[in-house]
């Protein structure tokens, strides 16, 4: 499987990463264990996990993902064959993750949050480490301040990114961690963490993983123009948007065992006109001949501004779907039928 840059350092990472956050819920450890064991035979080097998986968050399972990859590190032993990326929660009122508190992106919380993920992933040092949201109010996808508000709502003790970026300098220097990337950040985030890394702050900003798929293109308008001349990678998450872009939710079913059947969590395509136009996406794949999930998957990864498109999968079959899209040939006229649906249906599921 073809390997990229990410972003200015000299880590190299499969095109497809694993993702992992059903794993501790709707995956076994021994079915965490089997993903890992194929997605790593199939040419997969890069491992994406966070201390929020898995997912939907509780108290009991936090953590629960991390685990099973730390015990898939020593029964294999590959570690040295992956690049593994985690990621620290941001604001959150949830109090699980520091023992009886609320959590927000200041230095006690941040290498509270490292020292634990190294301990259950069983390694001293993680190759990209991530913020997995902004701590200050972000008007778009899953915020608490919703698009379109305006102004947006400042929290009065918002921490200063100079002052959470410091705190990642110092995993660098003490071996934690190798490379610091973005999650769920806007075009200003990322450019005032690239700011402050060139005042000499903290490390650079290697990468950036936000939503991108078929009916959220967001991505386009302005961080792919920050993430080319920056040089900042996109790790593509929700390339299938939450299994809306497989056609298993078409006209309103939810069949037993999917994850908005489950846990009633797929808000963020449930929006005015999705339905519609997540019908129209899946009627195209299968006027060309394939599957949703495959066309969906084969589009995200295939554009030229996506350096990893992060997949996950609750069963082995999903997976071989989701992998085979490293080698499908997304035809310049698939490309066009794809732009006319966007050009009248934009993004209906920012």
């Amino acid at each position: 499987m073809q390997k990229r840059r990410l972003g200015r350092t000299g880590l190299l990472v499969s095109k497809i990463c694993l993702g992992s956050m059903t794993w501790g819920q709707q995956n076994t450890e021994a079915e965490g264990h089997a993903q890992l064991d194929l997605a790593l035979d199939r040419g997969v080097n890069f491992i994406d996990t966070a201390e929020l998986y898995s997912i939907p968050p509780r108290p009991e399972t936090q953590g629960s993902t991390e685990r099973i990859i730390g015990s898939w590190l020593k029964r294999s032993g590959r570690r040295a064959d992956i690049v593994l990326a985690s990621k620290v929660v941001g604001r959150t009122a949830n109090e699980w993750f520091r023992g009886g508190r609320p959590s927000k992106l200041v230095r006690a919380d941040i290498m509270d949050a490292v020292d634990k993920s190294l301990a259950r992933l069983g390694t001293d040092c993680l190759d990209l480490y991530q913020i997995h949201f902004p701590e200050r109010r972000v008007p778009w996808g899953s915020s608490p301040t919703r698009v379109g508000e305006w102004p947006a709502q400042r929290d009065a003790d918002e921490t200063p990114i100079a002052e959470t970026l410091a705190v990642f300098a110092d995993l660098v220097k003490a071996g934690k961690i190798r490379h610091f990337g973005l999650s769920n950040e806007s075009a200003w985030g990322v450019m005032r963490f690239l700011f402050e890394s060139e005042k000499g702050t903290g490390p650079r900003v290697a990468s950036l993983q936000n939503a991108y798929n078929l009916v959220n293109r967001t991505f386009e308008v302005n961080l792919a123009e920050v993430c080319d001349r920056e040089e900042v990678s996109l790790l593509a998450y929700s390339p299938l948007a939450q299994g809306y872009l497989t056609g298993k939710y078409d006209h309103g079913a939810r069949p037993p065992g999917a994850r908005s059947t489950l846990f009633d969590r797929g808000q963020r395509y449930q929006t005015p006109n999705a339905a519609d136009v997540l019908l129209e996406y899946n009627t195209l794949a299968r006027d060309f001949g394939m599957e949703p999930a495959l066309f969906a998957a084969a589009f995200v990864v295939t554009r030229p501004f996506v350096t990893s498109s992060i997949v996950g999968a609750t069963s082995m079959a999903q997976l071989e779907i989701a992998l085979d899209a490293a080698d499908v040939d997304f035809t310049p006229e698939m490309l066009a039928a794809v732009d006319a649906i966007h050009q009248r249906t934009g993004n209906p599921c920012p």
